[in-house]
């Protein structure tokens, strides 16, 4: 009997601690999966769900606050997706907050991640919902990644090809890096260009300085440009410029006529210069005139001494003698 009882007490232990386990566990894992909390039902329409299963987690701002309920096919072939959603959050999730699908770690469990919504917007009441965001797809996502490795091989390989040809100096570049003769030239054009970008600069602060100069108050250039009363002296300055310069190609015109006409020898001016006998004749007749008034002259002093006039002469000169005194 006592051996008995002893047996019966070691499976009543063993049954109570298995019990235990059962309860602790059962009570964990509904904790787990927010079986023994209060909680709101969300929904949330997808095209493709990748994978997502019931009992996933839902994720707000990092903080796990649910549990995937339910999913269902909606519509055409859209996915329909429940979620149980703890009360104690409904407060900060508002009616503009968006739902996507993403994974619990790099190749971890599909989760619901809520975010998003502004304090515009009221909270969330059971039933509602959620505007859905398709998450990017992994397929696609590799497909995208081994057409760029086809692409990084291609691109390899033309480089490749490229500094094989530059190292055997193939062409202009490959000539440059492996000529000294071109690399000399190269470097004797750098300093070149570097000398005339000095005098460049030397150039445009002699510039500066001159404009600075120009720009002085009472500079020349300054007051032309700065001075309106002197703009208008020189406007009118050159007003009478051009006026004489039109009188002056008028007086111009007018003496090349008169000089045409003298020229043309119709006239007396003309006839004087052009003609060759008249102008001999005009000298012999100065000449006989200028003779003529000599000899008249010369009898008009003889004339002075000849009887008939004597007297008349010396009474003149008493006179005039006279009238000096």
């Amino acid at each position: 009997m006592r051996g008995e009882n002893k047996r019966s007490v070691i499976v009543g232990v063993f049954v109570f601690i298995g019990l235990a386990i059962l309860v602790v566990g059962i009570l964990t894992l509904g904790g787990q999966q927010k079986k023994f909390v209060k909680a709101i039902h969300l929904k949330a329409v997808f095209d493709d769900i990748g994978g997502l299963q019931t009992g996933n987690n839902i994720w707000f701002s990092g903080v796990k606050i649910g549990t995937v309920r339910k999913i269902n096919f909606y519509g055409d072939s859209q996915v329909e997706i429940e979620m149980n959603v703890e009360e104690a959050v409904v407060d900060f999730i508002r009616k503009d907050s968006k739902a996507t699908i993403s994974s619990d770690g790099l190749i971890g469990n599909k989760i619901i991640v809520i975010y998003g919504g502004t304090t515009l917007a009221p909270p969330v009441q059971d039933g509602d919902r959620l505007e859905s965001v398709m998450p990017l797809d992994t397929d696609k996502m590799m497909e995208t990644l081994q057409v760029n490795n086809e692409n990084l091989v291609e691109i390899t390989a033309d480089l490749k090809t490229l500094t094989s040809k530059l190292a055997a100096g193939e062409g202009i570049v490959g000539a440059v890096m492996t000529d000294s003769t071109l690399a000399e030239n190269f470097r004797s054009i750098l300093k070149n260009l570097n000398t005339a970008s000095i005098s460049s600069n030397k150039m445009i602060r002699e510039l500066n300085t001159f404009t600075g100069k120009l720009n002085t108050k009472g500079n020349l250039f300054n007051d032309l440009v700065t001075d309106t009363l002197l703009v208008g002296e020189i406007r009118n300055t050159m007003e009478s410029f051009k006026a004489t310069a039109q009188n002056s190609e008028e007086m111009t015109e007018e003496l090349k006529a008169i000089t045409s006409k003298i020229n043309s020898g119709d006239n007396a001016m003309g006839l004087l210069l052009n003609d060759k006998a008249f102008a001999q004749t005009l000298k012999s007749t100065m000449e006989s005139t200028d003779s003529a008034a000599y000899n008249l002259n010369r009898g008009l002093e003889a004339l002075e001494y000849t009887w008939p006039f004597r007297g008349g002469f010396k009474k003149k000169a008493k006179e005039e003698a006279k009238s000096d005194n």
